[in-house]
């Protein structure tokens, strides 16, 4: 694995060969209750993609740290783009690995509203020039959560400043997280939730989407596993379908 952050230009240079791949992490600025950070999304989707990208010996990018995230602009400090910039913002990262050689990109999504853009920017990419883009979205999450956690969602998949973010941010971040502030809020959907736009500052008052009470680090390792082993099958499954076979087994040693 190599962070490109922190690499230098002959350090990439020597690190892409056939069949390497690029992760490039995609949050948020957003709300997330009154106890954990804006940065949520981007923190989880970074050190998620870190574990991938040291599973598959890939290159991970830095983390694009903004995100369509408007249906959150009723609550102070979220900050968002439009779903074309973050279409357009893609399409550009992903033209420069395909130029650098690396053989496909995996976009670690972190937040719900980025999944559109992503799409279309990956089916962008592949009419012009038939390079692979796949957008990763947590795979695998609600049987992980059902199995490993306490409390049950807000609504079905909808996980959102509760039990399932607060573990994982316990686990990847617990300096950021203030578990003295944590509560727990079921609001009532609207009926035409998902059907029309809407803010969720009109019918959540705090943020917070379901317990986030019970949240251990303990709990957000387990998850952090099982997602990374659903998505390591994931991505392999992908590769295979497009002739890339260099990603590297998890037993193996990084080269």
């Amino acid at each position: 694995m190599l962070d490109a952050a922190l690499a230098t230009w002959p350090e990439v240079k020597d690190f892409v060969r056939e069949g390497r791949i690029g992760l490039l992490p995609v949050g948020a600025q957003e709300q997330h209750g009154p106890h954990l950070p804006l940065a949520t999304d981007t923190v989880m989707a970074t050190g998620f993609a870190r574990r991938l990208a040291e599973a598959l010996d890939a290159l991970l990018l830095p983390a694009l740290p903004y995100g369509d995230a408007w249906n959150n602009e009723g609550f102070p400090g979220t900050l968002s783009l439009s779903p074309e910039t973050v279409q357009r913002t893609v399409e550009d990262l992903a033209r420069g690995v395909r130029r650098i050689g690396l053989g496909a990109l995996i976009v670690v999504n972190g937040h719900f509203g980025n999944r559109e853009p992503i799409a279309l920017a990956a089916r962008e990419l592949w009419r012009e020039s038939g390079f692979p883009v796949l957008c990763l979205d947590y795979p695998g999450l609600e049987s992980l959560a059902d199995e490993i956690c306490a409390s049950a969602p807000a609504a079905p998949t909808f996980y959102h400043a509760d039990e399932v973010e607060t573990s994982v941010m316990l686990a990847l971040a617990p300096e950021a997280v203030r578990m003295e502030r944590a509560i727990s809020e079921y609001p009532v959907f609207p009926p035409t939730f998902g059907a029309e736009p809407m803010q969720l500052s009109s019918f959540c008052q705090s943020g917070v989407f379901g317990n986030s009470r019970p949240a251990t680090a303990e709990k957000g390792e387990r998850l952090l596993e099982g997602l990374t082993a659903a998505s390591v099958d994931v991505i392999r499954t992908f590769l295979a379908r497009h002739g890339l076979v260099r990603a590297k087994n998890s037993e193996e040693k990084p080269s």
